[in-house]
């Protein structure tokens, strides 16, 4: 019998739990309940769900029913209207609300991080042996999967005659280099995003490579290991990791939070009027012998743009580069990595691109005599917010096909928190 997907909503608390929202989609009921405290962070949820549905433009047609209170946890658990669980608030009350979504049998879709301490990585581990018990999806909201360069890149990385094998690299000279700039200060869905002050709690929140730098540290295994189980205790081996605060003012704070002061449970964090933020880490670790370095970074705003990606990947015929300038969209570059190999390269990569181009018509390559520009067609450029309907769309079809989930994903899913917590751990022992 097809069941029809039943949202519900636990404690929203960050405006991803709306993004996956954005678009109806065929299999999901048009009524979604919301289980939370009735705070601001629940207010905002419910008028970022209604600005969806009054859109001029594809405007959707949710049915919200909150349920809200200080008893929304016993609420849940003891009423289940739904089938699947979306989570994306505090970060670290996350794990404890995957662990009660799972004991009650409901599918998951929670935003990273899932956790931000080692402490809690034993957590992780039992909630996704009681997912595989009781049968049921515990998906991340790994929105980076879907840019195109990423996509392209995990192809041409995979083509042993285009890329070669991965060098090894050092620590000092990363075979895979991944960096990310966030700002604090943007627009979401047309609207600019007021965050609320636990953003900003290390405490709640975690530093910098324990949130964004999931996206980073599942890409390293998506690119290094494709479609192929990581084990995080012999194929992982930390090797350094540092941070840095950022400064943010009263005056800023204000313009992101609409708060005229530092509340009493950010005080720990703020000296002479200004509060540190953790916003800086890098991580170097080796995945199966290959070194990776992971960089991630928050600024306050960004004077052009949006936030930005960057990578180099190291392969023995070929290096691959992703870059994005401030205000401009990635692009993906090649260069042969012995230079008089450049035609050959050029020649394969073209041979490459015509066998993508039932995926993506029109690719092309441009070549300037030393490195080769890969030219991607407009129509398979997507937004941030779209990634956010993609991962819903992919939920939603392992949902109806659970069978058809890849099963290294679980355990890779404990080899990038692995990673991350252990970073971050390190990072503050420095």
């Amino acid at each position: 019998m097809f069941r029809l997907l039943r949202l519900m909503t636990l404690a929203p608390g960050h405006f991803h739990a709306a993004l996956v929202q954005q678009r109806m989609l065929p299999g999901v009921h048009h009524r979604a309940h919301v289980y939370a405290p009735l705070d601001a962070d629940t207010l905002t949820h419910l008028e970022r769900i209604a600005g969806f549905n009054a859109r001029a433009e594809h405007p959707t047609t949710w049915d919200i029913d909150l349920r809200a209170g200080g008893d929304y946890r016993e609420r849940f658990a003891r009423e289940q209207p739904g089938n699947a669980t979306v989570i994306s608030g505090r970060n670290r009350s996350k794990i404890d609300l995957i662990a009660l979504s799972v004991e009650s049998c409901a599918h998951v879709l929670a935003d990273k991080p899932w956790i931000i301490d080692h402490a809690d990585f034993p957590k992780l581990e039992a909630v996704l042996r009681q997912a595989d018990l009781r049968e049921v999806l515990v998906w991340d909201v790994l929105t980076e999967r879907f840019e195109v360069t990423n996509w392209l890149l995990r192809e041409f990385t995979r083509d042993e005659a285009l890329f070669g094998t991965w060098q090894s690299g050092t620590a000092e000279r990363p075979a895979l280099w991944l960096r990310s700039v966030h700002h604090l200060k943007k627009t979401v869905a047309g609207s600019p995003l007021v965050r609320p002050w636990w953003w900003f709690s290390t405490e709640i929140s975690g530093e910098a490579i324990a949130d964004v730098g999931t996206h980073l540290a599942d890409l390293s295994l998506w690119l290094i290991a494709p479609d192929q189980p990581v084990d995080y205790a012999t194929q992982i081996q930390m090797l350094g990791a540092d941070r840095a605060l950022m400064l943010i003012t009263q005056e800023q704070f204000g313009e992101l939070t609409e708060l005229p002061v530092f509340p009493a449970e950010l005080q720990p964090q703020v000296v002479e009027g200004n509060l540190y933020y953790a916003g800086h880490n890098s991580a170097v670790y080796a995945l199966r012998g290959v070194h990776v370095k992971l960089e991630t970074s928050w600024e306050y705003e960004s004077p052009t743009g949006g936030d930005t990606h960057q990578c180099i990947a190291r392969g023995t015929r070929a290096v691959a580069s992703i870059r994005q300038p401030a205000g401009a969209r990635p692009e993906l570059f090649l260069s042969a990595t012995d230079p008089s190999r450049h035609d050959a390269l050029a020649e394969r990569l073209r041979e490459k691109c015509a066998s993508l181009q039932h995926d993506f018509n029109g690719l092309s390559v441009t070549d300037d005599g030393r490195e080769l520009r890969v030219n991607i067609p407009e129509s398979w450029r997507t937004t941030h917010e779209d990634h956010f309907a993609a991962v819903m769309e992919e939920f939603v079809r392992y949902f109806h096909a659970p069978r058809t989930v890849p099963p290294w994903e679980h355990t890779n899913a404990l080899a990038r928190y692995y990673i991350t917590t252990k970073a971050a751990e390190m990072a503050r022992a420095t």
